[in-house]
C-alpha cells in the first residue's frame, strides 16, 4: 500500500510540476481540466449513475470549462461569480451537513448530479484564474489547504478528544474531532504570518488580502477558509458514506480517486477568488 502511494505520488508530481512552473499557465489549466472532469465521473458513479452518464458528466464539465476558457473567464474577476460561489459552500455546505447521509439521499439525483458538475466547474475556474495570476498565489493558495489538513491531522492524533468530548461529525467521519479542527486553524495561521514576514514580492494571496482588507481580516480570513475546507471534506466524505464507498474511486492507486484529493480545496478555491474582489 506505501509503495503504491509513493509510486502514485511521484507519478502525479512529475505531471503537474513542470506544468505548474512552465511559463505560461495553459499546461496548468490542462491538467486541471482533465482531473476535474475524472473528479465529474467520480461524482456522477457515487450518486449512483451508469458509466456512460458519468462519462457524460465528465464531458459535460470539459465543454463547461471550455467555455469558459473561450469566453476570455480566466483573466476576469467575476465578483458576482464567486459572490453567488462564496454563498452558496457556506450556505447548502452546511444544511447539506445538518442534513447528513439521509438527508443528502433525500435530494433528487439529477440536483445532486448538476451541484456537483458546477462546483466542480467552478474549482476548475478559480484554480486557472490562481495560476493565470501567479504561481506564487496559486502555492500560497493551495498551502492554505494542505497546512490545515496536516494541523488537523497532527492536532487529532495528539489531542483529540482531550478538550472536547465530542467529534466533530461522528455520523459523516467519526475519525475527525474538533482539536484537529482547531490544530487545522492554528497551522493556518502561522503559515500567513510567516509568509507575510519573509515575503519580499508581495505576490502570495496573504499579502494581496492584507493590502486589500488589512491584517486582522486577513487572519480572520485564514480562519474562515481553514473552517471551509473541512466544510469539503465533510461533505465529500457524507457523499462516499451515503454511497457506501471508501474512496470516491480507484483512479489514483493508494490515494483513492481525484475527489479525496481535492474535495477540501472545492469550497475553498472560490472563497479565496470572492475574498480578493470584496
Amino acid at each position: 500500500m506505501l509503495k503504491q502511494r509513493v509510486i502514485t505520488a511521484l507519478v502525479m508530481l512529475a505531471i503537474l510540476l513542470p506544468a505548474l512552473f512552465y511559463r505560461t499557465p495553459v499546461p496548468f489549466a490542462l491538467v486541471a481540466l482533465v482531473l476535474i472532469a475524472a473528479g465529474a465521473w467520480e461524482w456522477a458513479r457515487l450518486n449512483g449513475y451508469s458509466q456512460l452518464s458519468a462519462l457524460l458528466a465528465g464531458f459535460v464539465c470539459v465543454v463547461l470549462c471550455g467555455m469558459s476558457w473561450d469566453l476570455g473567464l480566466l483573466d476576469q474577476t467575476l465578483p458576482l461569480l464567486w459572490r453567488l460561489a462564496g454563498a452558496a459552500w457556506v450556505l447548502v455546505g452546511a444544511w447539506l451537513l445538518r442534513g447528513g447521509v439521509a438527508g443528502w439521499s433525500r435530494i433528487p439525483r439529477v440536483v445532486r448530479l448538476v451541484g456537483g458538475v458546477l462546483a466542480l466547474w467552478l474549482a476548475w475556474l478559480a484554480v486557472a484564474q490562481a495560476r493565470f495570476i501567479g504561481i506564487e498565489f496559486l502555492l500560497s493558495v493551495l498551502l492554505v489547504v494542505w497546512v490545515a489538513d496536516i494541523g488537523a491531522y497532527f492536532a487529532g492524533k495528539g489531542l483529540g478528544g482531550r478538550f472536547s468530548k465530542s467529534k466533530l461529525a461522528p455520523a459523516i467521519s467519526p475519525g475527525k474531532s474538533w482539536e484537529g479542527v482547531w490544530g487545522g486553524m492554528a497551522g493556518v495561521l502561522v503559515l500567513c504570518i510567516v509568509w507575510l514576514l519573509l515575503d519580499t514580492t508581495g505576490e502570495s494571496l496573504y499579502a494581496r488580502l492584507v493590502a486589500q482588507h488589512g491584517l486582522a481580516l486577513t487572519l480572520l480570513s485564514m480562519v474562515f477558509l481553514a473552517t471551509l475546507s473541512v466544510v469539503g471534506d465533510l461533505v465529500e466524505s457524507l457523499i462516499k458514506r451515503s454511497a457506501g464507498a471508501k474512496d470516491s474511486s480507484g483512479l489514483l492507486p493508494g490515494h483513492g480517486g481525484v475527489l479525496d484529493r481535492v474535495d477540501a480545496l472545492m469550497p475553498v478555491l472560490p472563497l479565496v477568488m470572492m475574498l480578493l474582489t470584496v
